[in-house]
């Protein structure tokens, strides 16, 4: 096994678990296509890493990190929903990508490349992948609460407005991180396809969330493992395993 494969292996089962445990909040508070909106607007700095041959995740974070600020700022300002708001600021985003991503470059930057992935952005993938994981089991009982009743969670004494930032800087990092796997196109359902499998067979929210972290990752190892053996890319085969393990939980759904 070389090391090039073992880092791309690596990266992929921090980069999956944390999406796929961060899903399982967004997919509750029917949130999932904020990630692919929110992978869109990655485009620019991916354009720009692409051109100046920097990580792309290190391009891509400013960008979805400006657009987070905005959709909350916006929320706060316009009490609209967050996935109206989110799809007024990725539009601008995805229309200024286009026109400084070179078209040699356009695949790459929307589907991805996990075999350009280095030592330290392993390195920095499983720290940040971490910090997200043990962030969003600390807020997930109080945004979990805030989308049963906000008037309730207000009564806890909750602040709305800072878990709502934190948990949207949290699907920042998860997607900026998700782009070196799957690229700006796939976000949403790298996030959101191993949270509904895991939601069809779980008894309980621990079953759920967890279930959610262990089929990203699951996901990521078979589409890397697939992406060696076929050559073909490996973003749209870790979507098509995550999406085939949906398939597999549908006949054991609970009722």
């Amino acid at each position: 096994m070389d090391i090039q494969f073992l880092l791309s292996l690596v990266t992929g089962i921090f980069i999956g678990g944390a999406a796929g445990y961060l899903g399982s909040l967004m997919v509750t508070k029917r949130m999932a296509l904020v990630g692919g909106a929110l992978g869109h607007l990655t485009l620019p700095g991916i354009a720009l890493a692409l051109i100046y041959g920097f990580d792309v995740s290190l391009g891509a974070l400013p960008f979805v990190a400006l657009g987070i600020i905005l959709i909350w700022l916006f929320e706060i300002r316009t009490h609209l929903p967050i996935e109206a708001l989110t799809a007024v600021v990725f539009a601008s985003g995805v229309a200024v990508a286009f026109l400084i991503l070179p078209s040699e470059k356009t695949v790459t930057a929307l589907i991805g490349d996990i075999s350009q992935v280095g030592l330290w952005g392993t390195v920095i993938s499983i720290i940040l992948a971490s910090v997200v994981f043990l962030v969003v089991r600390k807020i997930f009982p109080k945004i979990f609460l805030s989308n049963i009743s906000e008037d309730l969670a207000k009564a806890q004494g909750i602040n709305l407005k800072k878990y709502n930032f934190i948990y949207l800087a949290c699907i920042a990092i998860v997607v900026a991180l998700g782009i070196k796997i799957v690229g700006g196109l796939l976000t949403a359902a790298l996030v959101a396809i191993p949270a509904c499998a895991a939601r069809n067979v779980s008894r309980n929210l621990s079953q759920y969330t967890y279930g959610g972290m262990a089929i990203g990752s699951l996901s990521c190892v078979f589409g890397i493992l697939l992406f060696r053996f076929t050559g073909f890319p490996a973003g749209p085969l870790i979507i098509l395993v995550s999406a085939f393990i949906f398939l597999i939980t549908m006949i054991f759904k609970k009722k």
